[in-house]
């Protein structure tokens, strides 16, 4: 077991260090090395999937953090998320939907899964589970101008214009030009 450790966290530094240096070529040949060696090793598809999205190969990012959720179900939240946060971003809300439900699933209180549910409901013109979504986004992140952001533009497609009002009202306390942009949309949508 020493050994296995020993063995990783050398790799760590040679991918931190081709990464430091701009030498994403050399990470991935490091982390196919280890992925050869240990196909299922979550450090090695993490970070491979985090190389592949940095090089904008999203489709490749997708398919390492399929196979490490597939491995390892239960081991993050965050793995859910990173998955989820793809997938929605090519446009494959459905499985983007279910991939955000496994991440709150481990962790009910991942504001970012909340807001990337919303999202992906939003999509899906399932507006009322949008609203429940991003709700729980606000109460989670009551700071964050993006859920309430989110939550006024879905109280508009409700037809529910007093409910987005009373978010452009909160949201001057603390975001004041969003909330004049979001006032200005609101406007324009009667």
């Amino acid at each position: 077991m020493m050994r296995k450790d020993w063995g990783q966290g050398i790799l760590k530094l040679q991918v931190v260090a081709a990464l430091m240096f701009n030498r994403t070529a050399l990470a991935i040949r490091l982390l196919d090395g280890e992925l050869a060696k240990r196909p299922r090793d979550p450090y090695a598809l993490s970070n491979r999937a985090h190389v592949h999205a940095r090089m904008g190969n999203k489709t490749q990012a997708i398919v390492d953090l399929r196979a490490l959720v597939t491995a390892h179900p239960d081991r993050s939240a965050a793995d859910w998320f990173n998955l989820a946060f793809l997938q929605e971003e090519q446009g494959d809300i459905v499985d983007a939907e279910a991939s955000f439900r496994h991440a709150l699933a481990l962790d009910p209180k991942l504001d970012r899964a909340w807001y990337g549910l919303g999202l992906t409901l939003i999509r899906q013109h399932r507006y009322d589970e949008a609203a429940a979504a991003l709700k729980r986004n606000t109460e989670l992140q009551p700071m964050s101008p993006y859920g309430w952001y989110q939550l006024a533009r879905v109280h508009m497609d409700r037809k529910q214009p007093e409910e987005a009002r009373r978010i452009v009202t909160h949201l001057r306390g603390f975001e004041p030009k969003v909330a004049a942009q979001l006032e200005r949309e609101i406007g324009a949508a009667r």
